[in-house]
């Protein structure tokens, strides 16, 4: 904190040092640093330098000398504007000092500066020499840097600014739980519980309402706040004073000083191990199904491009571009599904948990599920070591890496996992195709090279196009120069099983290959049928990898339709 003044002799300096508010004047013990500032006794360089550094600055005039009170204006606020950048202005507060000598107040010739310069928060009267005012005046320099009122409010248009308006927009969306465009009683004492961690009374929450109801016509609605409601309330909270109000609200749903979301508060530490993976776990679905099931509003058990446009209205951007349709389960008019909709959020866990993080941050996981942070919702699995030597495994998703040469079939053999034949699929190129407890996983590698990341899986794919002679060499090659010695369980598909089959130009026949390398034979696969594909060959892919050589199955593993 700066305080800049001209020098009066009979005034009372203050000295650089440590202090402390009082408690009764406010519940925050914050240390303040104080840097006294006079032209009498320091340069302007000096000067220059503290205000670069300062959070708050007190400009001092004195109330019995209107040439001090013009300099404030005169001098004083250009010289520090000057100094600091048009956007992150730093906060001022006047200080009208020795009120003990004048019985007049100052504040009528004060009001019209203090409305000319937005940067000013307050200014304070007060007397060095009998004290008065004085905690007073380090409280309000205190508030200016805890509760700023810039970020929130322009006072020349005396609404709230759209950086605000747009942090408690998405507040208001998060805490309206069943996605009604209303705050209802129950969702408003949650909201206050969260925020303050206590409730509101009855009478309480009618007089909040009644405000709004005297105020505007559209801020109540069926006895709940509206959105418009809601931000005339904070509205008033900082044209009153209380900026701090609307800063617990913004601070507590994971705001910064700038009212961007903390890189805290989205990216919570999360310790992943080496060979673990990372699931959602019971809780989180919970919460994933409300967030689908108040934004499905036909209930017909999809998202339509508005309702999910609507779910997704409290990320800064889309996060789900048109390609996520033809990787999950989607329904006749082509549209998400319930469990298209999960399906997408554990593949997002398992690839980039730090993605999913974000993305639960952004829907107010930890604040709806009471949780310190969003990682309360990710469980990280043990070591996959572990699992085979314990012949058995903890885990719920797994990743089949499907390869084969272009043309093989592989993007149709992902869609018929989906339920989709190429009547419907339209072969789109895709990436990831998944239900709940298995993922696969289309590669293309970059080069004749396979990367750590291709051969990272639970199972392995081998598809060839048992019409086209020289498709399956493409499979053989893969497997003896990457999986032959590895311990990742094989199953080589004979697609397109539908057309007539050739030899394969290989030393081998596929039987024989398999065979040999002790793998199950050739599963035969065709999409080419007017039926939904059978999914009995990922019902076997499953059983692989929950129970790889190593491990004994125990039951057989079904994957449930679409």
């Amino acid at each position: 904190m700066t305080l800049v003044s001209e020098e009066f002799p009979d005034e009372v300096p203050l000295r650089a040092e440590e202090i402390t508010i009082p408690a009764d004047v406010t519940p925050e013990r914050v240390p303040t640093h104080i840097v006294d500032y006079s032209e009498a006794e320091q340069s302007d360089e000096q000067l220059f330098q503290e205000i670069s550094k300062a959070n708050v600055i007190c400009i001092v005039y004195s109330v019995n000398n209107k040439k001090s009170i013009d300099k404030v204006t005169s001098h004083w606020i250009p010289l520090i504007n000057d100094r600091t950048d048009k956007d992150s202005r730093v906060p001022l507060i006047l200080v009208g000092n020795k009120s003990d000598l004048v019985e007049h107040s100052s504040m009528e010739t004060i009001l019209p500066i203090m409305n000319q310069y937005s940067e000013i928060e307050t200014c304070v009267e007060c007397s060095a020499k009998n004290l008065k005012n004085i905690s007073e005046l380090f409280y309000y320099a205190q508030k200016a840097v805890l509760h700023p009122t810039g970020p929130l409010y322009c006072p020349e248009e005396k609404e709230i600014k759209p950086a605000c308006a747009k942090a408690l927009t998405r507040i208001f969306k998060v805490s309206d739980l069943d996605n009604d465009g209303i705050l209802n009683d129950n969702e408003l004492n949650f909201f206050q519980r969260t925020c303050f961690n206590t409730p509101l009374a009855p009478q309480a929450l009618e007089d909040v309402k009644n405000v709004v109801r005297k105020n505007m016509t559209d801020g109540v609605r069926d006895n709940g706040l509206t959105l418009k409601g809601f931000l005339f309330l904070h509205t008033l909270f900082i044209q009153r004073g209380r900026h701090e109000t609307t800063w617990t609200v913004l601070r507590r749903f994971g705001y910064d000083d700038d009212l961007e979301l903390t890189q805290e508060y989205l990216f919570p530490p999360l310790k992943i191990p080496p060979d673990c993976t990372t699931e959602l776990n019971h809780n989180a679905y919970l919460f994933l199904q409300s967030v689908f099931d108040k934004h499905d509003k036909d209930r017909d058990c999809a998202l339509s491009p508005d309702e999910l446009k609507d779910l997704f209205r409290v990320f800064p951007y889309m996060p789900w571009g048109p390609d996520v349709n033809s990787t999950v389960c989607t329904s006749d008019q082509g549209w998400i599904t319930y469990q298209g909709y999960l399906s997408q959020w554990t593949l997002t866990t398992y690839l980039d948990v730090q993605r999913c993080l974000e993305y639960l941050g952004y829907l107010g996981y930890s604040i709806i599920c009471e949780q310190e942070s969003q990682a309360a919702a990710i469980t990280v699995t043990r070591d996959k070591k572990i699992d085979l030597q314990k012949k058995q495994t903890q885990r719920n998703v797994f990743c089949c890496n499907v390869f084969g040469a272009s043309g093989s079939g592989k993007s149709g053999f992902l869609q018929a996992f989906l339920g989709r034949n190429l009547v419907v699929s339209h072969l789109h190129l895709l990436w990831f195709t998944f239900t709940f407890i298995h993922l696969l996983h289309e590669v293309f590698p970059d080069s004749e090279f396979l990367s750590d990341a291709d051969l990272c899986c639970d199972v392995v794919c081998l598809v060839y196009d048992i019409s086209n002679p020289s498709s399956f060499e493409f499979c053989a090659d893969i497997f003896k120069r990457y999986f032959m010695d590895s311990k990742t369980p094989c199953m080589v598909i004979a697609a397109k099983s539908d057309l007539h089959e050739v030899k394969q130009h290989y030393s081998q026949s596929p039987l024989e290959f398999c065979k040999r390398h002790k793998i199950p034979p050739p599963q035969s696969f065709t999409c080419n049928t007017a039926d939904a594909p059978n999914k009995d060959i990922y019902t076997k892919l499953t059983t692989m990898a929950m129970y790889p050589p190593k491990i004994s199955p125990t039951q057989y593993v079904h994957i449930s339709g679409c």
